[in-house]
């Protein structure tokens, strides 16, 4: 799968395949879970690949609501039941939704990687 981008008016995500990385950032406030399928297909299609590893980058990811939220944990569910990809997310510790939402994650996925800088 080559690079692709999903852009809005005030965020953007974009695969990277060399890394096996999503880099979501800005502010991700879309109305539903409708409005998140281009995302939430673009993320089972990379682990439809069944690579080693899928890195969700969401550093600068400065909002996310709550249709964002169950986005993720829907997909981190998904990633529990594919025992053979190792889901590890990048986030940072100065934005508070990070800090408190992204804990959440291990607890419907507990062998992801969760780091916060």
């Amino acid at each position: 799968m080559n690079f692709q981008e999903i852009k809005g008016e005030d965020y953007s995500v974009q695969y990277v395949p060399e890394s096996e990385t999503v880099k979501i950032q800005g502010e991700l406030s879309l109305t539903g879970s409708a409005d998140y399928a281009p995302i939430a297909q673009l993320l089972n299609e990379i682990a439809e690949l069944n690579p080693p590893t899928i890195t969700l980058d969401l550093k600068k990811l400065e909002f996310l609501n709550s249709s964002g939220i169950s986005m993720l944990s829907k997909f981190a569910i998904a990633m529990r039941k594919k025992k053979t990809i190792q889901l590890a997310v990048i986030g940072s510790d100065e934005i508070a939704w990070q800090r408190k939402s992204l804990q959440n994650l291990l607890k419907l996925c507990p062998n992801l990687q969760l780091t916060l800088e």
